[in-house]
């Protein structure tokens, strides 16, 4: 597989010198990172970042270079072949956020706050409204 994408990395290469292009100046037009330009032409992309990514960065780059990926995918499948990334989520109920607990930290502090403080102002407010006979 690394044969293939160091073979597939060389066309890119040689599209690009062909075209007379620097890494840089194809990083200002596409805004992919010339580190990752330079890692699709090394064949060693699926090493830097996550497959869905790396396939986007190929196509893009084929596509401003003139390449057509279709036909590189076709004659070259086994270096397309993506390593399955292992990501663990199940669906049910133990997937729920919690929302509102108390063991959230400080979160619940402000409304305290405004218990504290509202239960000050009725008081207060009670023992006024007495001293001045409403009640």
């Amino acid at each position: 597989m690394s044969e293939e994408l160091k073979r597939i990395g060389n066309a890119f290469r040689s599209k690009r010198k062909e075209m007379n292009l620097s890494l840089k100046e194809i990083e200002n037009s596409t805004s992919i990172r010339a580190g990752y330009l330079e890692a699709i032409e090394e064949g060693s992309i699926y090493q830097y970042i996550s497959s869905v990514y790396a396939m986007g960065f190929m196509k893009q780059y084929a596509s401003f270079i003139g390449l057509d990926i279709d036909t590189i995918i076709k004659e070259n499948p086994h270096a397309f072949r993506i390593p399955q990334e292992k990501v663990e989520f199940a669906y049910g109920i133990g997937t729920l956020e919690h929302r509102g607990s108390m063991g959230g930290g400080v979160k619940w502090f402000p409304n305290l706050l405004w218990a504290v403080g509202s239960a000050v102002v009725l008081i207060i407010a009670y023992y006024i409204a007495k001293y001045l006979g409403v009640f």
